[in-house]
């Protein structure tokens, strides 16, 4: 049999999606199954969205232009503007996903062997794309006892090579819902700023902001608007993960050029998803309001929840909607496993994400899982009924806890 590649065996298994074969035998024998695994929404898109869809009166379904369609992009400038990001049309690219942003952004700024400076925990695809791209992760460790808050300025500058190409954040936080100050921002600018680095800022999840601090974009930071390379998505705002599309914003011309070059080799981003995003913008205040405060108030029961099962700590997430757990196990993966294929409680069973797959160190997040509280609050509240009865009967139960 051919050898297959390096790169194809280094890549990892999705923390988020490699146990789906599990939970899908559990619904088979009739179990329910209350997904917290994944950031799927379940709040409705748009109607001004869905009646795009349902509208379109094109004959043909052409390739659109591989930056996106320029009325998208006018507008998309637009929305920016709303949260005083100064960029217009030119500055944006339409992705494929902002896992496609994310992807192209490493192609285009990155040489196989460069390095890339990220706190951890991450979101897990960073570093599947970063293996695509033939560069490396260099993770520097926030922990759940300090609430994921960013680490020193001195642990990144330990970090820095003469291969170190940038530095990435995601602002607010997947995993961790950590949300990063202005003090915190304008450390990583003066980083980036003495060692002439990228700052990849990953921002899908600015309207889910839950302090009375400003927002602060990596757009806001003066000094280092060439150096800035901004990824976005409509996915979780407008709950339309599946029309992929998302955003790559840069004023840094070389890099624009070096972005279009992979852009057109992938020909252009989905025709109909633009369409729907385009309309989308449209939503208003009222339906981001909505949407906004049903993620405030399962924020809150679902911390409490957590929060009140022994063993159990999560610090209280600041921004997005998803939560890091520690839990009273002596093995997370192991635990979520036994769960779908060996427990369920009053016929139903909790599917989680193994924090471990958001971490780069093999003795990091082992007791830890992610949680994303995209479900209603009466499932929500099934589910941490679920969960305590299951660390009752899970046979690897410990009494630690970070708490």
């Amino acid at each position: 049999m051919p050898k297959m590649s390096r790169r194809g065996e280094a890549m990892p298994a999705s923390p988020i999606r490699k146990l789906v074969p599990l939970a899908n035998a559990a619904k088979a024998r009739g179990t329910k199954v209350y997904q917290l695994n994944i950031g799927q929404p379940d709040l409705p898109s748009p109607q001004v969205g869905l009646d795009a869809l349902k509208n379109i009166d094109r004959t043909t379904l052409e390739y659109s232009p591989s930056e996106g369609i320029l009325s998208l992009r006018e507008k998309l400038a637009e929305y920016y503007h709303r949260f005083k990001i100064n960029v217009d049309a030119n500055d944006i690219i339409v992705t494929t996903g902002g896992s496609e942003a994310v992807l192209f952004a490493f192609m285009a700024c990155l040489d196989p062997g460069d390095e890339i400076i990220v706190p951890e925990p991450a979101y897990a695809n960073y570093m599947a794309f970063a293996i695509s791209a033939g560069a490396k992760i260099v993770t520097v460790p926030s922990s759940i006892e300090e609430g994921f808050a960013l680490p020193p300025v001195e642990k990144f500058e330990a970090l820095i090579t003469d291969r170190t190409r940038g530095i990435l954040i995601c602002n607010p936080n997947n995993p961790t819902g950590y949300l990063y100050t202005r003090k915190e921002m304008n450390q990583i600018r003066d980083i980036v700023k003495k060692y002439d680095l990228f700052l990849f800022s990953d921002e899908v999840y600015r309207e889910f902001c839950y302090t009375g601090a400003p927002y602060i974009s990596a757009f806001h930071l003066s000094g280092i608007e060439n150096q800035v390379v901004l990824i976005d998505s409509v996915s979780k705002r407008y709950s339309e993960c599946g029309i992929r599309i998302g955003a790559l914003i840069t004023k840094n011309e070389d890099l624009k050029r070096n972005f279009m070059k992979f852009c057109q080799a992938r020909l252009s981003p989905p025709l109909l998803g633009q369409i729907v995003a385009e309309a989308s913008i449209d939503a208003g205040d009222e339906y981001m309001l909505m949407t906004y405060n049903e993620y405030v108030e399962r924020r809150k029961f679902l911390i409490d929840g957590l929060n009140r099962i022994p063993g159990c700590y999560s610090p209280i997430p600041m921004g997005a909607f998803y939560t890091v757990v520690s839990l009273p196990v002596d093995n997370a993966d192991k635990f979520c496993e036994w769960c779908l294929s060996e427990f369920e409680y009053e016929g139903a069973t909790v599917f989680m994400a193994p924090a471990s797959g958001f971490y780069t160190s093999s003795d990091r997040g082992r007791n830890e899982v992610r949680m994303a509280y995209v479900l209603n609050k009466e499932d929500l509240g099934k589910a941490l009924k679920v969960l305590a009865e299951a660390l009752k009967a899970y046979p690897g139960r410990t009494e630690n806890s970070a708490q």
